[in-house]
This record gives structure tokens, sequence and C-alpha cells, in this order.
């Protein structure tokens, strides 16, 4: 019954809270909104939006953010998949770039931010004595106009989590033969990959290029901590007027949510049209004959791009970290002059909180995300058949729909059924977004499982349920520990359902931690931005050592 039940309420509780948030945002853009005295559609509040100063400005560049950032993170990982894969180099870079997917955004852009900003870390490393600076350079580099501190942010972190959604559908394609085959014809190792394997490769991982696109084309997080401030993004601008004393800026933020919702899905249809122009200029390359038979060039700019990435993440971590205990640091010391905990210990008693909330939230959120999941997987087993096309859809609708275009209209709906700000209400806004990520973590080992165990327990007369319990679930304790930890990490990492559906009551490490951006304290943002990193990692840490200890005694189960 349960299993019967769980794609249908899997269904109801993705696609339910987006129908109905877009409707609550769609209704007050009109001017009918009856708790703030809107009784009567209207078209003003759509035309003084359109007034608003740069308004399109901004929502260009929202646009522009998500394609370029999809279009330079696919590159780099298509390039470095198709000229590494298989090889030694491949496996060292993977055990690199893999953990870098559950660091949140936030943290990531907090710690590009300390790096590259006029004092911040790389200045320091080269100041004095390659450039002479002895005091912060006046330059415009976080918050550019054009947006590019944004952008980079945005890159090195869609790059780790491109490049695992193509390995994991790298198993489907015959890699090793087609690549021999290609070779032997004279192509090099990244025409022979473009040629043979990307078309068949690209289908299996464009749902969540459009997730990328979409996510990067709506962010509000990464783009409050690097992005342009006049005129910010659209999605900046609309919390800021969802957040605005004034009530009646209510309708002036739904009109901005329809507005960024366009964006988004002309962004969508803009990058469609740009597959259809590279899958034209690829088989033209391959009808005149490019081998690229010396591609080392390629091969090197993709693997310096992918690891450039990486070390990016890892070293922006480690700069908040020794921000965070750092003394006395004057421009241009490369190292504090002592390191100390005040900032720990001042930092303590705001911490217990969010921290709390964060944790509560994150956990419950996953167990409800994983317990579906699981419940899912089982009813495809029983129907003998995977999940359709279309289906799979349904669960990418919360990556592919703009955030603020129904989160705006939820969080209405939470208020007038005095939900708001409960940490129920909280839980499933974070479940939205954490179980599409636990379904596509867990669906793949899942699909994998030796059926023959199944089919001995069954000789052994045990029931569906038992066989579940006692032989499946046991074997796949790595892959759904694995996949919980991707959720409590995309839980930890979620800034606007926390904002809008917390309403500034309930707040968690990622929203303290945004909110400090504006402040100009480096050390208490650096204890915020080393908790983000830190909780996820912990996460992943469960993930691992659980099964080695369960395990420790069972040779064929350890990895």
């Amino acid at each position: 019954m349960l299993t019967r039940l769980a794609p249908s309420l899997a269904m109801l509780l993705l696609a339910g809270p987006i129908l109905l948030g877009l409707t609550g945002t769609l209704l007050p853009a009109f001017g009918y909104l009856p708790a703030l005295g809107g009784m009567h559609p209207t078209g003003e509040y759509l035309a003084r939006l359109l007034q608003e100063p740069a308004i399109f400005h901004s929502a260009l560049m929202s646009f522009a953010a998500g394609l370029i950032t999809a279009a330079v993170s696919l590159t780099v990982v298509m390039l470095f998949v198709g000229g590494w894969a298989g090889t030694r180099l491949f496996s060292r870079v993977l055990h690199l770039v893999s953990p870098l997917l559950s660091v949140p955004h936030a943290a990531a852009a907090f710690g590009l931010a300390f790096l590259v900003a006029p004092s911040g870390m790389i200045a320091r490393f080269i100041s004095p004595e390659l450039t002479g600076w002895t005091r912060p350079p006046d330059v415009l580099i976080l918050h550019d106009a054009m947006g590019l501190t944004m952008m980079a942010g945005l890159v090195i972190k869609e790059i780790p989590f491109l490049f695992l959604v193509t390995l994991a559908a790298l198993p489907q394609i015959r890699l090793a033969e087609t690549r021999a085959l290609a070779a032997s014809l004279g192509y090099g190792r990244v025409a022979g990959f473009l040629f043979g394997l990307w078309p068949q490769l690209y289908p299996q991982i464009r749902l969540a290029v459009f997730a990328v696109v979409a996510f990067s084309s709506s962010v509000v997080d990464v783009a409050t901590i690097l992005g342009p401030t006049s005129p910010a993004p659209l999605a900046v601008r609309l919390l800021g007027w969802m957040n605005d004393p004034d009530l009646s800026m209510r309708y002036l933020a739904s009109a901005g949510a329809m507005l960024q919702l366009i964006v988004t899905a002309a962004a969508l249809g803009a990058w469609t049209l740009v597959e259809r122009i590279c899958a034209a200029l690829r088989d033209s390359f391959a009808a005149a004959g490019k081998r690229l038979r010396r591609d080392h060039a390629i091969r090197i700019a993709a693997f310096a791009a992918m690891t450039l990435s990486a070390t990016v993440v890892i070293a922006g971590l480690g700069t908040l970290a020794v921000w965070s205990v750092a003394g006395l640091w004057q421009f241009p010391h490369a190292l504090p002059k002592d390191f100390t905990l005040k900032s720990w210990i001042a930092a303590g008693p705001r911490i217990l909180s969010p921290l709390t909330t964060t944790l509560v939230v994150a956990f419950f959120s996953t167990l409800l995300a994983v317990a579906l999941t699981l419940l899912c997987l089982a009813r495809e087993d029983e129907k003998g058949r995977k999940v359709r096309r279309g289906t799979m859809l349904l669960f990418y609708l919360p990556l592919l729909v703009p955030q603020a275009a129904f989160l705006f209209g939820l969080q209405l709906f939470f208020i007038l059924t005095n939900s708001a700000a409960s940490i129920v209400a909280l839980v499933f806004a974070h479940f939205i977004f954490v179980m599409p990520y636990v379904f596509l973590s867990l669906s793949d080992p899942w699909r994998a499982f030796d059926r023959r165990y199944d089919a001995i327990a069954a000789g052994l007369g045990k029931g569906a349920w038992v066989r579940l319990l006692r032989v499946r679930l046991p074997m796949l304790t790595r892959a759904i520990l694995t996949a919980a930890a991707v959720g409590f990490a995309v839980s930890i990492g979620q800034y606007l359902p926390t904002v809008l559906i917390g309403a500034g009551r309930l707040t968690t490490i990622t929203s303290e931690a945004v909110a400090l951006a504006s402040g100009g304290n480096r050390r208490v943002i650096g204890v915020y931005a080393f908790l983000q990193m830190v909780l996820p990692a912990l996460g992943f840490l469960v993930a691992t050592l659980v099964p080695a200890l369960l395990f420790r005694r069972f040779r064929a189960m350890r990895v």
C-alpha cells in the first residue's frame, strides 16, 4: 500500500507547492490580494514594474548569467571528460572535485570573495614584492557592474555538479570501444568523444544542464555576495521588494517574480537554440573530416580549468578558516599577526539558535526525502519498469522553476494558514529542493543492485518487505547514506526558502551568513561560512564512517 501511493505522493509534494505558489504569485502580480485590500485585477503593478529604474538591465544580467554559467561549466566538463576519461589523472581529479559538491554556494562565494578582493589572499601573497602595493588597490572586483565575479562564483560550483552528473551517465555509453574505433580512424581523443560519444551522453544530462541555467539565472545568495549592486540582478531586487516594510511592495515583488519566470524561461529557450547551433557546428566539422589529432593544447586547457576551479574553492575555504581565527591582520601581510578564538567565542551565543534550526530542518527534510525515495524506487521494482522521462521532469521541476517565482506565493499560503515561520513549514519548503537530489543520487545504485540476492531470499521463503529490510537496504547502506548526505548538504545551502518561509523568525547558518555579506567583519563572516562548509562535510563523513563500522567484519561489503 505504501509503495503504491509513494509515486503519487511524491508528485503531489513536488508539483503541488509549485503550482500553488505560482498561483499565489500570479494573482498579486495582477493586483488581486484580498488580505491587503486588492479585490479587483489590474495591470497597474506590471506597468509600475516596467517603469522601475534599470529593470531591463537587471533582467538581462540574470539572463546572461544563466547562459554564460552553463556554457562555461559544460564546456570545461565536456572537454575534460573527452580528453582525460579513463586515465589515472582523471581518477585523481575525480577525487579532488567530488567532495566539493557538498560545499554550499554561499560558502564557495564567500571563499572566492576572500581570495580575489583587492585586500584578499591573492593580493596579499603577491604584495608588495610583485605589485608594489602597500595598501589595497582601488579596483572594483567584487560587485563589478558586468557580474563577472558572480558568474565565476557560479561556475566553480556548477563544474563539480555537472562533472558528477556526467560521470553517472558515462557507464551507459560504450566509452572504451567507441574511443578505440575513433582512434583507429585517426581522430584525436577530444574529437572522437565529441563526434562519437557526446551525442549519446548529452541527452542523459540535459535536464541537469537546464537546472544549472535556471538556477544561475535566478540565484539570490551568490548574487548578494558577489553580484553587482547598481543595479542588482533581478532576483536580488525581488527579495528587497518582498522584505520592504511597505506591504504594498508585495504587489511589485509578485510582478517581478513573474518577470523572473519569463527571464528563466527565455534563458532555457535560448539554451535550446544554442544546443541546435552547436550540434550543427559539430556535424559540419565531422562532415569536413576534422580529426583534431593534435589536441594536446585543448586537453591541457581543460585539465587546467578543471583543477583551477577546484583549487579556487579549496583555497577559498581555507581562507575562510584562517579569517575565522585571525587576530590583527593588516595589508599586505600574507598571514595574521596572531591567531585567536575571540570571533568564535563572541559569535557562539548567536550561533546556537540558527545552528539548531539548520540541523533540525536539514535532518527531517532529508529523512522525509530518503524515505519517500526508497518507497518510489520499491514501487518501480514492483511495476518492473523505470521512471518515465515525463515523470523525471516532474522530479526536476523544483530545480527548473525559479525559486522566487513560486516561493513568494507559497509564503502567502503559509501566512494565510497561520503556519508561516514554523519548523514544519520550513522543513516542507526545504524538502521540495532536497527530494530531487536525493532521488537522483539514489536511483542509479538502486537500479544497479544485483537482483539475484532478492531471488535467493525469495527462494528461502522471505516476503517482499523482509527482502527489502533485511537484504537490499543493508546492502545499499552506503548508497543510502551518501544520498542522505547530499540531501543534508542541499538543505544547509538553502537561502531563499529559509528567508521567505522562515519569515525572519527562523534563521539558519546560511541565511545569517548571507545577511552578514553587507557588513565588513570578515572574521564573523569566516565563522559562519566555515560552519556552512563543515556541516555538509560532517554529513559525508558520517556516510563514509558508518558503513565502515557496520561492515568492518564483512570484507565483501567494504569499499
